[in-house]
């Protein structure tokens, strides 16, 4: 297919999206009825038509926040998310398929706090398995299993933007080489037809072959081998961004820049009816109303539960989380490393990440605040840590950028530390009207989702027209997606490049661009680089 020809076929949405830049206006495809069967022969086909659709576009922001002001005690959306994270974007993506009214607000931007701040990582819980054998802790053992169900789903269901990752783990003695190839193996074994792929020891050499940073030796300790286990990796940002996109591309209003100010009641002060919300761009506040809201606020839960409730028990702990980016000769493309056991207790992590090396830690006592900073112990801890385990010179200078997110661990007053403290998550209603989700991680956020929804499903008494499809439904960019379609990006499309002369001129589209293009965008890659090439010919 030629160029010409591909943009013929892609000139709608290109159009559409070009328009919306200039301030014009969007012309939508016409939603589909979640009643309308037909064209796929069931709800779930509707749902995939109406999201995958190539002409489709996500309304503008002052459609989304019309749609919110017009809402009323009489005509009331079903579900009303707070918080635009991975959870609480999970909530309105899951709500909105089941048929159901949905609306979305978020105090900054989506996945600007914890949602992406993460290890990148989609993963079951290797020490949460260990504590659950050792500690026969049948609550660990069960997020475990739970986990790794998840994090297979979230691969399958967002293709370009997930990916397995091996991980490599260094033993220095037989017995560590013994512990951790058994303690994997039960890993494999426990993820069952989920597994990615099989664990399994390599030798000396064969690990520095892998992994050429990797020290043989080092404070008296020798090499004996690495067990390398697999788990998942992801743009944890784009996939954010990714299911809030798909959310209101089937139909749920979703808002950034929205704080909520406070909680509306009825008149008999009983149940939370909607929220006073302000656009923090325009300082404008405005009145949304709902049968139920959903507090999906990661680690500002508690202070959304005060609105309804000044007197509630604060249920957050929170745990902050340090990772830092070194170059990219730190650790090779393709392989991660785990640091076992830290003086602390800790796990560390070093692993590729888009062209670079993140290495961080996480389960360290801390306070919420609103944009927390990595503190300079915590980033000479994580060096410390790793350069026991490599042959380079490990320098404070290498760290390119740090950042420190808080996760919203659910509280466990006995514990004497969050590190102790299992991350499954907690749905509750302390004001009718008014569900709660928090805790949990990452990789569970989907079934996190399902289990909110359920409970405002409940608790408002609500009439979906479906039960829960995210089982089994691409975010979009993902249908239909292969690893291969970068290369039509490299052949049919060009992009801009500065000259020698400082001048910006078409040029090629070159392999590295056209990987990163396909991986954050999926199939919508293709429209980014129309609109890039359109540019051309303005």
């Amino acid at each position: 297919m030629t160029a010409t020809a591909r943009l013929r076929r892609i000139g709608t949405a290109v159009v559409a999206a070009v328009a919306t830049a200039y301030g014009g206006t969007i012309l939508l495809v016409p939603p589909v009825s979640a009643n309308d069967h037909g064209g796929g022969g069931s709800h779930l086909a509707a749902i995939r038509q109406k999201i995958h659709d190539p002409s489709a576009t996500v309304p503008s922001r002052e459609v989304q926040r019309s749609s919110l002001i017009g809402t009323s005690p009489a005509n009331p959306l079903d579900v009303l998310v707070i918080g635009g994270g991975a959870t609480g974007s999970g909530v309105a993506l899951d709500a909105v398929t089941r048929g159901l009214r949905v609306g979305l607000v978020e105090r900054e931007d989506f996945s600007s706090g914890t949602s992406s701040r993460s290890t990148k990582l989609i993963h079951g819980g290797v020490r949460y398995l260990e504590k659950a054998v050792f500690k026969f802790d049948y609550g660990q053992l069960k997020l475990v299993f739970h986990a790794l169900e998840e994090r297979k789903q979230v691969i399958d269901n967002a293709p370009h933007l997930c990916n397995a990752l091996p991980c490599m783990t260094p033993c220095f003695d037989w017995f560590e080489v013994v512990y951790y190839w058994i303690g994997l193996k039960m890993y494999d074994l426990i993820a069952g037809a989920r597994l990615l792929h099989l664990s399994r020891f390599y030798s000396t050499e064969e690990s520095v072959e892998l992994f050429p940073t990797l020290a043989k030796e080092g404070k008296g300790r020798r090499l004996r081998g690495t067990v390398v286990y697999y788990d998942g990796q992801m743009n944890d940002a784009r996939l954010n961004v990714g299911l809030a996109c798909t959310a209101a591309l089937a139909g749920a209003t979703v808002l950034n820049h929205a704080e909520v100010v406070s909680l509306l009641k009825d008149d008999i002060g009983e149940r939370i009816i909607g929220a006073q919300i302000r656009d923090t761009l325009t300082g404008k506040e405005f009145d949304t109303y709902a049968k139920v809201i959903v507090n999906a606020a990661g680690p500002f839960c508690d202070s959304i539960r005060k609105m309804a409730d000044k007197n509630a028990r604060d249920m957050i702990c929170p745990s902050s989380g340090v990772h830092i980016i070194l170059p990219d000769y730190y650790s090779p493309e393709g392989m991660g490393l785990i640091v076992p056991k830290t003086k602390d207790g800790r796990v560390v992590f070093m692993l590729p990440w888009l062209g670079r090396t993140v290495a961080g830690t996480t389960d360290s006592n801390t306070t919420i605040t609103f944009l927390p900073e990595p503190h300079e112990d915590e980033i000479q801890f994580i060096l410390d840590a790793i350069s026991d385990y490599l042959n380079v010179k490990v320098r404070r200078t290498d760290v390119l950028s740090a950042w420190s997110g808080i996760r919203p661990l659910a509280m466990n007053p006995s514990a004497k530390n969050t590190e102790s403290i299992s991350r499954d998550h907690v749905v509750c209603e302390d004001l009718p009207g008014l569900i709660t989700i928090t805790g949990g991680k990452w990789t569970t956020y989907r079934s996190m989702a399902e289990d909110a929804v359920d409970a405002a499903i409940k608790s408002g008494k609500l009439t979906p027209t479906s039960g829960c499809v995210t089982n089994n439904l691409h975010i979009v960019g993902g249908e239909g997606w292969d690893p291969a379609s970068f290369t039509v990006l490299t052949q049919q499309y060009m992009r801009m490049k500065i000259s020698y002369k400082g001048k910006v001129v078409p040029g090629v589209m070159d392999t590295a661009s056209a990987k990163h293009l396909s991986h954050a965008y999926g199939t919508l890659a293709e429209r980014v680089a129309a609109i890039a090439q359109l540019m051309l010919m303005l």
